[in-house]
């Protein structure tokens, strides 16, 4: 089995990175693991123009479609994202919106495998939960219209630094556990 896990922060050396990291050090002891940062492909924002309900395809043609390939490939997709300003980052928020041609809510539609399940991961500096919970809420939303079962949640509060991430280890490999 395949488990593809997403960078959803554009920085790649940062909290999000190691807890990616973490992720994947467990994962790859059951699975077979790609890991992707979502600021390392090139595409552009929806236009809005809905071309995609009648098609199931986008106008534009950039590296969304790479991106859709890892989806194919995994079995299981972990989505791990920072907090900015309260919700997901623009970079992963951009990719969602491309993924309309994916999306169950239109006729034709495109989609990927079915069988998927999905993950996500959530942390923010403040100390509540409240952020993280909107987050998750955000990926699993996604996870619901490209009809990948949404099986997990974890929300990890007052991560800030790469630093920050090493106490909250134990916590990330219980969650991975059930993976």
């Amino acid at each position: 089995m395949n488990a593809l896990i997403i960078n959803c922060s554009p920085v790649k050396t940062g909290a999000t990175a190691e807890i990616v990291k973490i992720v994947s050090k467990q994962l790859s002891e059951k699975y077979q693991v790609k890991n992707i940062c979502i600021d390392d492909y090139d595409f552009g924002f929806c236009k809005g123009c809905r071309v995609c309900h009648k098609t199931a395809e986008c106008v534009q043609k950039d590296e969304i479609s790479l991106i859709m390939s890892e989806f194919e490939w995994a079995d299981i997709i972990v989505a791990v994202s920072p907090s900015y300003w309260a919700d997901i980052p623009g970079q992963f928020k951009a990719f969602i919106d491309r993924c309309t041609p994916w999306c169950n809510t239109h006729e034709p539609h495109a989609a990927v495998s079915g069988g998927k399940r999905g993950y996500a991961i959530a942390l923010r500096t403040g100390p509540g939960m409240k952020e993280c919970e909107r987050i998750m809420q955000s990926i699993e939303h996604f996870y619901g219209h490209l009809e990948i079962a949404c099986c997990g949640s974890l929300g990890l509060c007052s991560v800030e630094y790469k630093e920050d991430v090493p106490p909250r280890k134990d916590e990330i490999i219980m969650f991975c556990e059930n993976m």
